[in-house]
């Protein structure tokens, strides 16, 4: 792609790397090759969702790999990330203001399209970029989602999920559910 507009971009800095795993590039891409590979579990075909911790790496990384490992990239053309909101109340759920996601393996483009989808239908706020930075839940998957990726091109679609009743709930999931099926 033009280096040139992801530049004028709006990116949200790896702002965990260093602490919550290490922002060397190198060392990353390492550590995250051998919990992917130590995975025995053979990869499951058409998994459309992945539950995985978002704790710091050397509590969570060989955990999370056994789920990521079973992210198949060509059948993957969008990953939408569900991260619980720590650090900033709120009632429903937020989108990011960012387009690209930093990590050190590599940056990651935000789904603008389906962002403005899901903003028209009312019922999402949008993350002030201190807020997302702050927050790390969606973040700590972003690393192995760029590994396992590799050069398959992708878009993101990060969602800050808050304190939610179980009408709203529902609500959600009807709106996921077509991204879902697709």
């Amino acid at each position: 792609g033009n280096t040139d507009s992801v530049c004028e971009m709006s990116k949200r800095e790896a702002s965990h790397a260093g602490s919550w795993y290490t922002e060397n590039s190198v060392e990353l891409n390492g550590q995250l090759s051998q919990w992917i590979s130590s995975v025995q579990d053979k990869t499951r075909a058409g998994v459309k969702a992945i539950i995985a911790p978002h704790a710091g790496y050397s509590y969570s990384g060989p955990s999370a790999a056994y789920a990521y490992k079973h992210l198949v990239p060509h059948s993957v053309k969008r990953v939408f990330v569900l991260g619980p909101s720590h650090h900033f109340y709120l009632k429903g759920c937020a989108l990011a203001s960012s387009d690209v996601y930093e990590t050190p393996v590599g940056d990651i483009l935000s789904d603008s399209e389906v962002k403005q989808t899901l903003l028209q239908t009312g019922h999402f706020d949008v993350m002030q970029k201190h807020v997302d930075e702050k927050e790390h839940s969606i973040e700590m998957h972003l690393p192995f989602i760029r590994k396992m990726m590799g050069n398959q091109q992708f878009t993101l679609v990060p969602v800050l999920v808050g304190s939610l009743d179980s009408k709203r709930q529902q609500l959600y999931g009807e709106i996921f559910a077509p991204h879902l099926a697709s």
